[in-house]
């Protein structure tokens, strides 16, 4: 599926063109556009490619995909590769469609490999900042980048909820069940892992973009440039203070399980004393030697009284030190 448009003096003025007009479309100053590829063979992408000029590196980056986030600067476009995050409450899974984005003097391509990034919601959003589309291309890719950002902070959210329904599930015993605590938690570390491979290197991406391309931007786009790079630092340093603490949830359940074995430990080892009472004393009055009360009556109610005695003193000695 294809989509395109076709802003004119900073305005729309034309939905789904024909990709054959690029070339007609990029030699007019007063005109952007933007195309959007979902799938594309190759030499469906060669074709823009061509009319574009643009790098047989990024050409190639752009069709095999998997690529790392980053920022190539060629001599007429820049390459970004990002990826998008959603995450899967049911299967607690992270999934990142990848957008390869080619952004010339006065066009915007992106090439996607499926329809899991929300490209409705992007366009909505140019449409309701419209008053910014003035601003060319810049005012595209902002748009763009600023989605896949808040997209990361959706994610986020998600995963610290769930991370706090899991030290709830965690403390509390009678809905405690150490093998979906573990998987969870395996589960959510590894979303997080994924989600810090591909919102760091953003920063890199967006960093110099603001400096060193800042002629390319614009100067008016500068300040909403700046706020995305805020955003992604702040999705960046939040990533890692929930992937320490889900390693502290990880660490916390190894200790409440050692904890509860040290305490079944413990009163097992205490019945075990309680139990080696009677059973020594039987085991000496069953001696086959004379001593006192053998063979008579007193000998069979002393050797009850002792076990009974000895056996319910270790008891309280062993319930006063909260051992049973």
């Amino acid at each position: 599926m294809q989509r395109s448009r076709i802003y004119k003096n900073g305005s729309l003025a034309e939905t789904n063109f024909d990709i054959e007009r690029i070339s007609e479309l990029k030699r007019l100053k007063t005109v952007f556009f933007w195309v959007d590829l979902v799938a594309p063979s190759k030499d469906e992408l060669q074709k823009v490619a061509d009319e574009l000029g643009l790098s047989d590196f990024a050409v190639e980056d752009a069709f095999k995909g998997r690529q790392r986030p980053k920022l190539e600067h060629y001599d007429s476009h820049l390459f970004i590769n990002t990826y998008s995050a959603k995450f899967d409450h049911e299967a607690l899974e992270l999934h990142t469609p990848e957008i390869a984005i080619f952004v010339t003097k006065n066009g915007l391509v992106t090439v996607r490999d499926d329809e899991q990034f929300d490209i409705d919601a992007l366009m909505k959003r140019w449409d309701d900042q419209k008053e910014l589309a003035s601003h060319g291309v810049s005012f595209l890719l902002w748009a763009l980048l600023d989605q896949v950002v808040d997209g990361y902070f959706e994610v986020i959210t998600n995963l610290d909820s769930e991370l706090e329904e899991l030290e709830d599930m965690m403390f509390d015993e009678t809905k405690r069940r150490d093998n979906l605590i573990q998987r969870r938690s395996y589960d959510l570390r590894k979303a997080l892992v994924v989600l810090r491979r591909i919102a760091v290197p953003m920063r890199e991406v967006l960093n110099p973009i603001i400096k060193r391309d800042a002629q390319v931007i614009g100067d008016g786009m500068v300040p909403y440039y700046q706020d995305v790079y805020d955003h992604i630092m702040r999705a960046a340093d939040w990533t890692d203070s929930l992937r320490d603490l889900v390693t502290s949830l990880l660490e916390t359940n190894l200790t409440i399980q050692g904890n509860r074995m040290n305490l079944v430990m413990k009163k097992v080892t205490s019945w075990a004393a309680i139990i080696a009472v009677p059973t020594a004393i039987t085991g000496f009055y069953g001696q086959n030697v004379p001593y006192w009360g053998f063979g008579q009556a007193i000998g069979f109610w002393s050797s009850n009284i002792l076990i009974v005695v000895v056996s319910g003193g270790l008891y309280l000695s062993f319930k006063k030190r909260d051992w049973l």
